[in-house]
């Protein structure tokens, strides 16, 4: 991992950019944040594709229905909080129920808000986005990932869920790094253990693999940065060849990432996973790094289990 650091809120913003250059059918909404969700860098550039619907998201969700029936492709945008929860009605059955290609791209997911605190703490959104028919749910871990599925998505008709973060991660991929929507990427080859991580849980989970090699024992990192639909074949490979199978998230354990992959565990290869995450609770406000440690998600959390 390099040491640069930038959130996944920022590289949205820029593969935004670059997107609206190369395609003249992407339009952006965003709820009254472009300065927050970096949409502004796009809104800058383009301003005649660029609509700021106001504090009204439920309206941004079904005009982002609408304009995509005239044959453009909407990028949506708000906090997490308002994207998945306050409009939840409206993504149900104005885009995912007629399967429209409207894209939400949700920022400040996840407890890492900080101190914005337990109203802006979006830790259910993968629970709820992953039950929709027809919606695909991604959460990514580095700024070259998440340039690299802001691109894939507009070439996907349909509805589509990208959950984005306001911690600032490092760099993880280097440029040749090869991507696939639905296919979760392995790092090592460790036997001793998998964690399973998505997000900003993908970083502690690659710094816990190196204090552990240095213990000797070596493990893996799945990088799972497609949720819905998920990797069941690479959940089942690893459940196979490893002694122990942890989940680490940024969100709450019931519903989310831990529970998509022992929904497969449970189909396919009856193992033990044990989940690390939000334990059903809500957040608190503080700093992004002081908040993982009191929820117990951070590398020290998963080194202990291991």
């Amino acid at each position: 991992m390099k040491e640069e650091k930038k959130a996944t809120r920022q590289s949205y913003g820029e593969a935004l950019l670059e997107l609206g250059k190369d395609n003249k059918d992407i339009v952006v909404l965003d709820a009254d944040l472009s300065t927050a969700t970096k949409t502004i860098i796009f809104a800058k550039e383009f301003p005649d594709r660029f609509f700021d619907i106001g504090i009204a998201e439920a309206n941004m969700i079904g005009t982002a229905a609408g304009i995509s029936t005239c044959g453009k492709i909407p990028y949506v945008s708000t906090f997490a909080m308002f994207a998945a929860g306050r409009a939840y009605d409206q993504i149900r059955n104005s885009v995912c129920y007629p399967k429209l290609n409207v894209k939400i791209c949700a920022t400040h997911a996840g407890i890492t808000v900080g101190e914005d605190g337990a109203t802006h703490q979006m830790i259910e959104d993968i629970s709820i986005m992953r039950t929709l028919p027809n919606m695909i749910v991604m959460s990514t871990s580095d700024d070259i990932q998440t340039k690299w599925a802001v691109k894939e998505i507009s070439k996907i008709k349909g509805p589509v869920y990208l959950r984005l973060s306001r911690m600032k991660t490092r760099k993880i991929y280097d440029e040749n790094q090869k991507f696939e929507i639905g296919k979760a990427i392995q790092i090592g080859q460790g036997t001793d253990a998998t964690v399973f991580a998505t997000g900003i849980t993908v970083e502690q989970a690659l710094i816990a693999k190196e204090q552990l090699k240095e213990k000797g024992i070596d493990i893996r990192v799945v990088d799972i940065h497609t949720i819905k639909p998920i990797d069941k074949n690479m959940i089942i490979k690893c459940a196979k060849e490893t002694k122990k199978l942890i989940s680490i998230e940024d969100h709450n354990i019931i519903g989310g990432l831990g529970s998509a992959i022992a929904e497969v565990l449970t189909e396919e290869y009856c193992v033990k996973l044990e989940r690390l995450g939000i334990n059903d609770t809500f957040g608190k406000s503080g700093r992004a790094e002081e908040l993982i440690k009191y929820f117990n998600i951070t590398s020290q959390d998963i080194i202990k289990r291991i």
